[in-house]
């Protein structure tokens, strides 16, 4: 019989699936990824075809094994990772009919409807969540409100996640209390669905996934999964969790006084928490952590790094058609140009809800901005104004949680900007804390390796796992001159929200994209 001496997470966000392969040192053997597309049938509606998503789940596994070289056989665990909030309604047949994604904001009036049924304080008071179109409870009416064709088939509703884990050979749809939080209906401190907002709706537990925690076994990978993914018919599947709680985990945030920033397609801070927590002002979710009986605050940025994405194909097309030609990577000739404009973008402040505002403001009706253009700016500086732009967002985001007394002393770093050591360095000043970034950067994959590698004994719990197999690479501390150029431009940031805010331009704006859809 093999020795099992590897681990395997596999992550699917919301442009591409990733797997790694891990030895039991937390090194990395193999890895594979895929990518797939989010279609936009209209302004602020995001949606993606599940059936997609697997196949590239599948296909990013088969890549990470003939990749390692190792034999199937000696992969011991498999813990799946996966873009939160997105719900897939799947009829009789459990074929899957449609997937309304994470970023998707249509369903304004379906959270005033929660508004008017629940009451945003109450609300907030069981779920952890400000009422907002980003949850899955305000898409779910808004199906059953527009698409009823849609609704009357459907039988089930899940997260990608569990449709994921099921493809794979999992025995049922499983959720973790951690993923169950963003359905919106589900009581964070009690880790059950709530019965007040359930009856409120028409809901029952049987239309969703079955609960069962993180780092639990889910069954065995299949037969025709096998055949597909090339894992060895069963291996054994663990509940993993929702895409920024796995990397929580494989970013070591286990204690107080750690947060987290991830800075993919969105963006998201987590902090720790080793007790349920209310912010008075609602600006911060509260969902379980992936740790049985903890809990973590979070922020989320609807857009992140794929507002930079965005920059690099629409703005700096040129550049990144001159680097492809030359086998070059456009953001390192990215950094080069943005390394010639010093901090604060020769004043240059980019607002960057290109998919609307989450926390700490919440607001579906903001739009990306670029203040402050005259003749003496180039391409240079809004790429500096984007990269700070967005990291400031993330500023924004701690800034709050600063203020509701949360403590707060260190700050790793992980996502596809980590590649970017004058990224790393940014963040460390504009947060004004150390930043460390890790030798996984894929904290996501790592943390839903951990979870399989704790479902089937390896280790006796999470934060076990994370001492032997977090490792942290590099450390920036926050330059103090940089920082003050920061907070003047955080001044303007927020002031200029406020402004469009208060004012109703975001509003309007709103308004002229309807009447240029109709």
């Amino acid at each position: 019989m093999k020795v099992k001496k590897y681990i395997a997470g596999i992550d699917v966000g919301t442009t591409g699936s990733k797997t790694i392969l891990f030895d039991l040192q937390g090194n990395q053997v193999g890895s594979g990824y895929v990518d797939y597309r989010c279609t936009y049938p209209n302004p602020g509606w995001v949606e993606q075809n599940p059936n997609e998503l697997v196949e590239a789940a599948l296909r990013s596994a088969k890549l990470a094994i003939e990749r390692s070289g190792i034999n199937a056989d000696e992969v011991s665990s498999i813990g799946i990772s996966a873009q939160r909030c997105s719900v897939i309604f799947l009829d009789a047949n459990q074929t899957a009919m449609k997937m309304i994604s994470w970023q998707d904001n249509r369903a304004v009036n379906e959270v005033e409807e929660i508004e008017k049924k629940i009451g945003g304080s109450e609300f907030y008071k069981i779920t952890g969540l400000p009422n907002s179109t980003t949850w899955i409870l305000p898409k779910i009416q808004w199906v059953r409100n527009h698409e009823p064709e849609i609704w009357e088939k459907t039988t089930r509703m899940v997260q990608v996640h569990d449709f994921i884990l099921k493809a794979f050979g999992a025995d049922d749809y499983y959720v973790d209390p951690d993923d169950a939080c963003f359905f919106g209906c589900f009581d964070t401190d009690a880790f059950s669905w709530s019965k007040p907002i359930m009856d409120a709706f028409d809901l029952r537990p049987e239309q969703f996934s079955t609960l069962r925690f993180s780092a639990r076994n889910a069954g065995t990978v299949s037969a025709e999964a096998a055949r597909l993914s090339g894992f060895a018919e069963g291996t054994p599947l663990s509940v993993g969790s929702g895409d920024q709680n796995c990397a929580s985990i494989g970013a070591g945030i286990v204690k107080t006084g750690m947060a987290s920033v991830s800075l993919g397609t969105g963006g998201l801070a987590t902090v720790f928490l080793d007790h349920p927590y209310r912010d008075p002002k609602k600006s911060a979710m509260v969902v379980c952590h992936a740790i049985s009986g903890k809990w973590e605050i979070e922020g989320l940025q609807n857009g992140a790094a794929g507002v930079y994405r965005w920059f690099r194909d629409e703005i700096a097309d040129k550049l990144k058609a001159e680097a492809a030609e030359l086998g070059e990577d456009v953001y390192v000739k990215l950094d080069e140009m943005i390394r010639e404009v010093p901090p604060g973008a020769k004043g240059l402040v980019l607002m960057p809800y290109f998919a609307s505002a989450a926390a700490p403001r919440w607001n579906p009706a903001a739009r990306g901005m670029l203040l402050g253009l005259t003749f003496a700016h180039d391409k240079a500086c809004m790429a500096r104004a984007f990269m700070e732009g967005i990291t400031m967002e993330q500023k924004d985001i701690l800034t709050a949680m600063r203020g509701l007394g949360i403590p707060l002393n260190l700050v790793r770093i992980m996502g596809g900007a980590t590649k970017s050591r004058l990224w790393n360095q940014m963040q460390a000043d504009m947060y004004q804390l150390p930043v460390e970034t890790l030798k996984v950067t894929d904290a996501a994959v790592l943390g839903a390796a951990i979870c399989g590698a704790v479902s089937v004994g390896l280790f006796s719990d999470i934060q076990t796992a994370v001492k032997e197999l977090v490792k942290v690479d590099e450390r920036y501390e926050p330059n103090k001159e940089t920082s003050e150029v920061y907070e003047r431009a955080y001044a303007v940031y927020c002031n200029a929200y406020e402004t469009f805010e208060q004012s109703g331009v975001f509003d309007q704006i709103v308004q002229l994209q309807k009447s240029e859809k109709e």
